[in-house]
């Protein structure tokens, strides 16, 4: 009978410290009782309750906005940023260029909320944009912070490819562009969904960058939440919770699921290309043995 070691009772351990108030989160969702901490039986009325709730479900919808564009943006920027540290060799600036993409990793957030907010004054007062804080300010705080963590997560995986198979493609007369599309793109997509994902969850988690980036009209599910909370936790926030946190999940095992069966279709294909490759090179017949009959 195998033993249970101290590593799997502190996984065991980690795993229910993490997941164990998500759980807790859902069950209180479905609560009859006005009051969240007390128990009053099985009910969907909060869920329904809901529908109702335009001020709650319009900062979510901004959110889940917010949280597309900021993934988009990040990916793109992020990648860029990734492919300019591991690809090009040398260049004025690069230290430089290496500490400023991956600054926002290690900056307070209190600190980049605090610049961003005086840049968009100043830029409101140079040159009139933006009139108003809202959800454009809250998109780019956002992809300035996301795409750090794009960065980071592309580049290791751009340091680990095989560069002879884009070698070999540009020696065939591929440009470099057509390259990075039809060769790099698709050996790092699980890093690009990887970080997609990350900064979508970062996205729809933060509170401070919009807090100071925000305006009238702009406010997030976060911010939304923490001014409800400071009065008392309601029903429907766990509800919204819990919708969001279903959510997550399905789009991640999705995610997971179509990246799995790409990576098990590339594998197979190359398996194929190899197999097919040693048959020819097994029917085809020895150039030696049949120069022999003639030399005889």
């Amino acid at each position: 009978m195998k033993r249970f070691s101290f590593s799997s009772l502190m996984l065991v351990l980690g795993l229910v410290f993490i997941y164990a108030p998500m759980v807790i989160l859902v069950i209180y969702s479905f609560n009859a009782s006005k009051l969240v901490t007390v128990w009053g039986g099985w009910s969907v009325k909060w869920y329904v309750g809901l529908v109702d709730n335009t001020q709650l479900m319009g900062s979510v919808a901004r959110s889940l906005e917010i949280a597309c564009y900021t993934a988009i943006a990040a990916v793109i920027l992020g990648t860029l940023a990734a492919f300019v540290l591991t690809r090009v060799a040398r260049f004025k600036g690069r230290t430089l260029f290496g500490g400023l993409v991956t600054a926002p990793l290690v900056m307070p957030e209190v600190i980049t909320g605090l610049s961003l907010l005086l840049l968009f004054v100043a830029m409101a007062q140079a040159i009139g944009w933006p009139q108003e804080r809202g959800i454009a300010t809250i998109w780019i705080a956002h992809t300035t912070f996301c795409a750090a963590y794009v960065a980071v997560v592309v580049s290791a995986r751009l340091r680990e490819l095989d560069l002879s198979i884009e070698e070999a493609a540009m020696d065939l007369g591929a440009r470099p562009w057509k390259v990075f599309m039809l060769i790099t793109i698709p050996m790092i997509a699980p890093s690009l969904a990887a970080g997609g994902m990350m900064s979508f969850a970062l996205s729809l988690d933060d509170l401070v960058l919009a807090s100071f980036v925000s305006g009238p009209g702009s406010t997030t599910l976060p911010m939304e939440v923490f001014s409800a909370v400071r009065l008392g936790v309601k029903p429907e926030i766990n509800a919204v919770a819990s919708l969001i946190l279903l959510t997550v999940s399905i789009f991640t095992f999705l995610v997971w699921f179509f990246t799995r069966r790409a990576e098990e279709r590339r594998k197979r294909a190359i398996q194929a290309a190899i197999e097919e490759a040693a048959a020819d090179g097994w029917k085809q017949p020895d150039p030696r043995r049949a120069q022999a009959p003639a030399a005889a």
